[in-house]
C-alpha cells in the first residue's frame, strides 16, 4: 500500500511538473494549424477559458510563495533551492503562450500593431519573475512563432524571427538591467535610512543617559532603549507643540548636549519653517553659546535676516528669540529655543511657561531614565535570582564550577572563561575549569609570584605575576573597565600564553574576605565588561564563592562520615555499604570476590612498650602499604584498631593470598621510628565468594575465621578459608 501511495505521489508531481509545458505545447500545435483562427468559435472559448484558469492559478501560487508571513512548508522547500522556480516558469509559459493566441485571434498574421504586447510582456516577466522564467517565455514566444509562419502560413520569414528574438532580449535585458539595478538601489537606499534612524535613536538614549557611552545592548535592552526614546519624544513633541501654538511661534526646539559635551543637536523640534540647520552644533556657537556658558536664559530681539542664529540655514527669518537651558543639579544638559516671526518680545509670563516646559522636558527624560534603571534591575535582580537558585542545588565542587560558569553567560555575553582556585597555604593558583580557547589550562598551576608548573608536575621557569595574583591579593576586580592590553598585561603568567581578546574582567571569589579563587571572562567584543554588567557579575562571584565554599564543607563532610581519621582509608560504615553491593554484584554476574582480613600481631605490646603515639604510627604505616599494594577497584579499611579489612574485586583465592603475602611481606620488612625503632608483624585471613559464602556477612565470617587460624598456628602467616569438614587448613608463612 505504501508503494501504491508513493507512486501515486510521484505521478501526480510529474503531472504537475509537465502541466504547464504540455499546455504551452499543446497551444503552440493548435495555432501552426490554423485551429484557433478567426473568427471566434465555441472552441476558442473550450481551449482559452482553461487556459486562463491555469494562468490565474499559476499567478495565485505564485502570489502565495511570495508571501513572507504565511509560507506553506512547500514553499519553504522551493526556497531552499531558489535556481528554479517552478511557480515563475509556469506563469512565464502560460502567459506568453496565452498572449501568442490572443494576437493570432484578433490578427491575420503576426506583423500587426498588436504583436507590440509581446515586448510588453517580456519586460513585465523579466520584472516580476525569474530570470529562468524569461527565458523560458522568450524561448516559448519564437519557437510558436517559427511554427506558425512555417506550418500556417508557409513563410518562414527567418529575418522578422531573428528582429524579433533580437528585440525580445534587448527588452528583457533592459528591464532586468534597469529596473533592478534601480529596486536594488531604492533598497540599500531604505536600509540605510533605517540604519541612520537605529542610529539617531542609539545616540538619543546614550544622550538621555539610558545607555552607556560604550555599551553594546542586547536586542531587549535595545528595544528598552528604543521604546523609552519614543516615549521621550512623544512627550517632548507634546510639550513643544502645545507651546508653538499657544504662544503664536515661528519655531519650538529642544537642543541636546552630546555624550562628550562638545556640541549640541536638534532632539525634537515644532515648527513650521522649512530651512532648519539639522546638524549638530557646537556649543560655543551663536546665541546657544551664551546660554551654555551663562547657564541663564538668553532672550534676543529686533533680529535682522542677516543675524546669526546656527539652527537656520539661509538668514535669520525670526525676529525675538528666547533660550532657556535645562539643567540637571547645575549641570547643562540641554537648551530649549522658542522664537517668532513677529518683533513682539516675550512677557514674563511667557518665560515662565517657557521655564515651566524646560522642567517638564527635563521631568521626562528622567523619568524614562528611571523606569529604564528600574527595568534593567528587575532583569539584573531575576538573573541572580536563577543564579543564586542554580548555584545553591549544586552540592558537589564540578557542579558548581559549571553553574557559575553558566551563570555567568546569562549575564554578559563572552567567548571563554575559566576558574582558578587559591591554596593560602601553598600560595599556589590552579585553573580548574575553562572554556573556549582556553581549555588545555585545565590542571596548570602557578605560585603566587609568577613561577608556573602543569598538573603533572613542576617547571621552574620564572615569569612576572598576571592579573589573577594581583586580583587575588587587593581583592579587586581587574582590568580597569574591562578593557585587556595583551601587549602590557598578563592574566596567568608569562608562561600560560592568554588569547587576545579586547575584553577582560577577572573577578575575585571571596568569602569573608579571604580569597578562594577568581573566575576569568573574555570576550572579542569591546566594552563587554562595562559599568552595566560589572555589579552584576561581582555579586554573581559572591555568590559563586559562598556556593564553592558551601561544596568544600559538604565534600568535608561526606569524606568526615566515610573515611578513617587516622589512616585516612575507608572506614567501617562506608566499607559495609560498599561491600553489600560489590557482593551482589559479584552474584548477579557470576564473578568472583575476595576478602582480605590484617590484623598486627601484638598490637598491645606496642602500645604498652612504646605508647599510643608510636602505636598510631605503625597503623598509619600499615594503612599506607595497603595502600600502595592495592588496585584501583580494590577498597581497604580500617575496620577499628589494628584489624584492616581489603576487598578485592574479580580476584580468586590464588591472586588473593598472593596480594596478602606481598603485604605481610612488605610490613615485616619496616621499620618504624619513635623512641626506638619498631618492627611488627601481621596475620591474614583470606575467604572467597563464593565458597566462602554467598553474602557478605559470611563472607566476612569466614575471612576472620581464617584470620584467627592464623593466629593460632603461629601469627605472621596468610590462610585460605576451607570448609570446616576439612580437618587441614592451607597456609602459607
Amino acid at each position: 500500500m505504501e508503494r501504491l501511495v508513493r507512486a501515486s505521489l510521484g505521478v501526480r508531481r510529474a503531472l504537475r511538473a509537465v502541466r504547464s509545458p504540455a499546455a504551452a505545447i499543446a497551444m503552440a500545435a493548435l495555432l501552426a494549424t490554423g485551429a484557433l483562427a478567426a473568427p471566434l468559435a465555441v472552441l476558442h472559448a473550450v481551449v482559452l477559458v482553461p487556459f486562463a484558469a491555469l494562468l490565474a492559478l499559476a499567478i495565485r501560487r505564485k502570489v502565495q510563495r511570495a508571501d513572507p508571513l504565511q509560507p506553506t512548508r512547500r514553499e519553504q522547500a522551493r526556497r531552499e533551492q531558489p535556481l528554479v522556480d517552478a511557480a515563475d516558469v509556469d506563469v512565464a509559459l502560460l502567459a506568453s503562450s496565452l498572449a501568442m493566441a490572443g494576437i493570432l485571434v484578433f490578427e491575420p498574421r503576426l506583423d500587426g500593431p498588436l504583436s507590440a504586447t509581446l515586448y510588453l510582456l517580456v519586460a513585465l516577466l523579466a520584472a516580476f519573475t525569474t530570470p529562468q522564467a524569461t527565458v523560458a517565455a522568450v524561448i516559448d514566444l519564437l519557437a510558436t512563432e517559427a511554427l506558425v509562419r512555417a506550418l500556417r502560413f508557409s513563410d518562414p520569414a527567418w529575418e522578422m524571427l531573428g528582429l524579433r528574438a533580437l528585440l525580445l532580449v534587448l527588452f528583457a535585458t533592459i528591464n532586468v538591467v534597469f529596473l533592478r539595478a534601480e529596486v536594488a538601489r531604492i533598497r540599500r537606499a531604505a536600509r540605510a535610512r533605517i540604519e541612520r534612524e537605529l542610529r539617531r535613536i542609539e545616540d538619543d538614549a546614550r544622550s538621555y543617559r539610558l545607555l552607556g557611552a560604550t555599551d553594546s545592548r542586547e536586542e531587549n535592552e535595545a528595544r528598552l532603549a528604543r521604546s523609552s526614546v519614543e516615549e521621550i519624544q512623544r512627550a517632548v513633541h507634546y510639550a513643544l507643540e502645545l507651546l508653538r501654538r499657544t504662544l503664536d511661534l515661528h519655531t519650538a526646539a529642544l537642543f541636546w548636549l552630546n555624550d562628550a559635551g562638545t556640541h549640541l543637536r536638534i532632539s525634537e523640534l515644532s515648527t513650521t519653517s522649512s530651512v532648519i540647520h539639522d546638524a549638530p552644533i557646537p556649543i560655543g556657537d551663536g546665541v546657544l553659546g551664551a546660554v551654555v556658558r551663562s547657564k541663564e536664559p538668553v532672550t534676543l530681539s529686533h533680529l535682522k535676516p542677516s543675524s546669526h542664529v546656527p539652527y537656520y540655514e539661509d538668514g535669520c527669518p525670526v525676529r525675538v528669540l528666547l533660550a532657556m537651558p535645562i539643567l540637571d543639579q547645575s549641570a547643562l544638559r540641554g537648551i530649549l529655543v522658542l522664537d517668532r516671526t513677529k518683533d513682539v518680545t516675550f512677557t514674563p509670563h511667557e518665560e515662565e511657561l517657557a521655564t515651566q516646559a524646560a522642567r517638564y522636558c527635563l521631568r521626562a527624560i528622567q523619568n524614562e531614565r528611571i523606569f529604564v534603571q528600574l527595568e534593567r534591575a528587575k532583569v539584573e535582580q531575576g538573573k541572580l535570582y536563577e543564579a543564586a537558585k542554580t548555584l545553591g542545588a549544586a552540592l558537589s565542587e564540578k557542579d558548581v564550577l559549571d553553574a557559575g560558569v553558566r551563570s555567568a553567560q546569562k549575564i554578559a555575553a563572552f567567548d571563554l572563561a575559566a576558574v582558578t582556585l587559591y591554596d593560602e597555604a601553598t600560595k599556589m593558583h590552579q585553573v580548574v575549569a575553562a572554556t573556549g580557547e582556553i581549555e588545555d589550562l585545565v590542571g596548570s598551576k602557578f605560585n603566587h609570584r609568577g613561577s608556573s608548573q602543569s598538573g603533572a608536575g613542576p617547571s621552574a621557569r620564572s615569569a612576572g605575576a598576571g592579573l589573577v595574583a594581583m586580583v587575588v591579593q587587593n581583592k579587586f576586580p581587574l582590568p580597569y573597565r574591562g578593557e585587556y592590553d595583551a601587549s602590557r598585561q598578563v592574566v596567568l603568567t608569562k608562561n600560560f600564553p592568554w588569547p587576545k581578546l579586547p575584553s577582560l574582567l577577572v573577578l575575585p571569589l571571596l568569602l569573608h574576605e579571604q580569597p578562594l579563587g577568581t573566575l576569568i571572562l573574555g570576550a572579542k567584543r569591546r566594552g563587554a565588561f562595562g559599568d552595566h554588567v560589572r555589579p552584576t557579575l561581582e555579586v554573581l562571584a559572591s555568590h559563586f564563592a559562598v556556593s564553592l565554599a558551601n561544596a568544600r564543607m559538604v565534600a568535608k563532610l561526606e569524606e568526615m562520615a566515610t573515611t578513617d581519621g587516622l589512616t585516612g582509608l575507608l572506614n567501617k560504615r562506608a566499607m559495609l555499604d560498599a561491600a553489600t553491593q560489590k557482593t551482589a554484584a559479584a552474584a548477579r554476574f557470576h564473578r568472583k570476590l575476595s576478602v582480605l582480613v590484617v590484623d598486627i600481631d601484638f598490637f598491645k605490646k606496642v602500645n604498652d612498650t612504646h605508647g599510643h603515639d608510636v602505636g598510631d604510627v605503625v597503623i598509619k604505616g600499615l594503612g599506607d602499604v595497603l595502600r600502595r599494594h592495592k588496585r584501583t577497584t580494590d577498597l581497604v579499611a580500617r575496620f577499628g584498631g589494628e584489624e584492616f579489612v581489603v576487598l578485592c574485586e574479580q580476584t580468586d583465592e590464588r591472586g588473593a593470598m598472593l596480594l596478602a603475602e606481598r603485604i605481610r611481606e612488605e610490613l615485616g620488612k619496616t621499620t618504624f621510628h619513635g623512641p626506638a625503632p619498631v618492627r611488627v608483624t601481621c596475620s591474614v585471613g583470606v575467604a572467597t565468594f563464593p565458597e566462602a559464602g554467598s553474602t557478605w556477612d559470611a563472607l566476612f565470617k569466614s575471612a576472620d575465621e581464617a584470620l584467627y587460624v592464623s593466629k593460632r598456628s603461629g601469627r605472621d602467616r596468610v590462610t585460605a578459608w576451607t570448609k570446616p569438614r576439612d580437618t587441614k587448613r592451607r597456609s602459607a608463612s
